[in-house]
Protein backbone atom coordinates (compact mmCIF):
# COMPACT_ATOMS: atom_id res chain seq x y z
CA UNK A 1 0.00 0.00 0.00
CA UNK A 2 1.43 3.46 -0.94
CA UNK A 3 2.16 5.75 1.81
CA UNK A 4 0.23 9.23 1.31
CA UNK A 5 2.39 12.27 1.75
CA UNK A 6 -0.02 15.22 3.52
CA UNK A 7 1.51 18.54 2.54
CA UNK A 8 2.58 20.68 5.89
CA UNK A 9 0.59 24.29 5.90
CA UNK A 10 2.46 27.07 7.32
CA UNK A 11 -0.59 29.80 8.29
CA UNK A 12 0.71 33.66 7.96
CA UNK A 13 -1.20 36.64 9.34
CA UNK A 14 -1.05 39.75 8.94
CA UNK A 15 1.13 40.64 11.97
CA UNK A 16 3.41 37.76 11.20
CA UNK A 17 7.00 38.31 11.17
CA UNK A 18 8.16 37.45 7.70
CA UNK A 19 11.91 36.21 8.82
CA UNK A 20 10.58 34.00 11.12
CA UNK A 21 7.76 32.70 8.91
CA UNK A 22 10.56 32.29 5.56
CA UNK A 23 12.92 30.47 8.82
CA UNK A 24 9.78 27.76 9.12
CA UNK A 25 9.25 27.78 5.47
CA UNK A 26 12.91 26.40 4.63
CA UNK A 27 13.02 24.10 7.41
CA UNK A 28 9.95 22.43 6.22
CA UNK A 29 11.14 22.76 2.96
CA UNK A 30 14.59 21.20 3.57
CA UNK A 31 12.70 17.76 5.64
CA UNK A 32 9.42 17.27 3.29
CA UNK A 33 10.58 18.95 -0.31
CA UNK A 34 7.46 21.30 -0.82
CA UNK A 35 5.39 23.49 1.79
CA UNK A 36 1.89 25.10 1.32
CA UNK A 37 1.73 28.76 2.64
CA UNK A 38 -1.97 29.82 3.60
CA UNK A 39 -2.74 33.69 3.78
CA UNK A 40 -6.51 35.28 4.52
CA UNK A 41 -6.67 38.89 3.44
CA UNK A 42 -4.52 41.58 1.79
CA UNK A 43 -2.22 41.78 4.41
CA UNK A 44 -1.85 38.51 5.64
CA UNK A 45 -0.73 37.62 1.44
CA UNK A 46 1.81 40.25 1.17
CA UNK A 47 3.46 39.02 4.06
CA UNK A 48 3.65 35.54 3.48
CA UNK A 49 5.01 36.89 -0.33
CA UNK A 50 7.39 39.18 1.70
CA UNK A 51 8.38 35.52 4.10
CA UNK A 52 8.41 33.58 0.34
CA UNK A 53 11.48 35.61 -1.08
CA UNK A 54 13.33 35.48 2.56
CA UNK A 55 13.27 31.75 2.33
CA UNK A 56 14.08 31.68 -1.19
CA UNK A 57 17.62 33.75 -0.24
CA UNK A 58 18.01 31.53 2.76
CA UNK A 59 17.68 28.59 0.00
CA UNK A 60 20.13 29.96 -2.38
CA UNK A 61 22.92 29.70 -0.06
CA UNK A 62 22.66 26.13 0.14
CA UNK A 63 22.37 26.16 -3.87
CA UNK A 64 18.79 25.41 -3.91
CA UNK A 65 16.29 27.64 -5.69
CA UNK A 66 12.85 27.63 -4.20
CA UNK A 67 9.81 28.57 -6.70
CA UNK A 68 6.49 29.26 -5.73
CA UNK A 69 2.84 28.29 -7.43
CA UNK A 70 -0.22 30.74 -6.12
CA UNK A 71 -3.60 29.28 -6.13
CA UNK A 72 -6.57 29.99 -3.90
CA UNK A 73 -8.10 27.71 -1.34
CA UNK A 74 -11.48 27.69 0.50
CA UNK A 75 -10.47 27.53 4.68
CA UNK A 76 -13.30 27.65 7.63
CA UNK A 77 -12.45 30.27 10.07
CA UNK A 78 -14.47 29.81 13.14
CA UNK A 79 -17.27 28.33 11.31
CA UNK A 80 -17.08 30.58 7.97
CA UNK A 81 -15.57 30.29 4.90
CA UNK A 82 -13.23 31.83 3.41
CA UNK A 83 -10.96 32.51 0.82
CA UNK A 84 -7.42 32.24 1.39
CA UNK A 85 -4.22 32.50 -1.13
CA UNK A 86 -2.05 29.53 -1.03
CA UNK A 87 1.39 29.39 -2.11
CA UNK A 88 2.88 26.12 -2.51
CA UNK A 89 6.58 26.30 -2.35
CA UNK A 90 9.22 23.87 -3.63
CA UNK A 91 12.48 23.48 -5.15
CA UNK A 92 12.84 23.95 -8.91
Amino acid sequence: MATVNIMEIVKVSAHSVPKSVAGAIAAVVREQEQVEVQAVGAGAANQAVKSIAIARSYMALTGVDLICIPAFATVDIDGEERTAMKFIVEPR
